[in-house]
C-alpha cells in the first residue's frame, strides 16, 4: 500500500511536521493552544496545497546524499581559493566561455540540484536548460536536455562536461534513481 493512500488526510507527513515543528519553534512556546494550532496548520495547509504539488523524485539513497553535499562543500571551498588566484592574477589570462553539458537526468528536481551546485561552486555558473519545457511542442519529448554554463575560465571543454557530469550529476543520479 502507498503511503499517500494510507494518509488521505495527511498526504505530506514530512512537510506537515516540518509545518508543525516551525510553528512551535518561531512562537517559541508548546502552550496548549499553540500545539493546537499547529497541529490545525500542519493538517489543512497540505491538504489545500497537495493538488497543487508537482510530483518529484524520492531521495533513494539518503547517506549518498550526504556524501555528495560534503563533496560539493569541499568544491565550493576550493573553487573559491582557485577562483580568487586567477582573479587576483593577470585577467588578460582568464578564457571565459559557454559550454552545452548534455544531461542524463531528464527530472526537474534533480536538474534543478545540479544547476544549483554548478552556480554555487565559484567560477561557473547555469544559464539555462535547453530545450526548455514550454519551447517543445506538446506531445513531443526531446531527445535530450543540455545544461548551459558559463565558465570564468575555460580551458578544456570536454574535460570539464566530464567532470560535471561524473561528479555532479551521476551522484545525483543515484541519489533520485533517475
Amino acid at each position: 500500500m502507498r503511503l499517500e493512500a494510507r494518509f488521505k488526510w495527511l498526504p505530506t507527513p514530512f512537510r506537515s511536521l516540518l509545518l508543525f515543528t516551525v510553528w512551535l519553534l518561531m512562537n517559541n512556546s508548546v502552550s496548549a493552544g499553540h500545539i493546537i494550532l499547529a497541529t490545525i496548520l500542519a493538517i489543512v495547509i497540505p491538504l489545500i496545497t497537495y493538488r497543487f504539488r508537482t510530483k518529484q523524485p524520492l531521495i533513494i539513497k539518503p547517506w549518498r546524499a550526504f556524501t555528495h553535499l560534503l563533496l560539493v562543500l569541499y568544491d565550493i571551498i576550493t573553487a573559491n581559493v582557485e577562483v580568487a588566484i586567477k582573479i587576483l592574477g593577470p585577467t588578460k589570462k582568464l578564457r571565459p566561455g559557454f559550454v552545452l553539458v548534455p544531461l542524463d537526468i531528464d527530472q526537474a528536481m534533480p536538474i534543478t540540484i545540479l544547476a544549483s551546485t554548478v552556480s554555487l561552486t565559484p567560477g561557473t555558473v547555469s544559464a539555462e536548460v535547453y530545450p526548455w519545457p514550454e519551447s517543445v511542442k506538446s506531445g513531443e519529448k526531446p531527445e535530450r536536455k543540455y545544461l548551459l554554463i558559463h565558465v570564468l575560465d575555460l580551458t578544456n571543454e570536454q574535460a570539464l562536461i566530464d567532470t560535471i557530469k561524473s561528479r555532479y550529476e551521476a551522484p545525483l543520479k543515484e541519489i533520485f534513481e533517475c
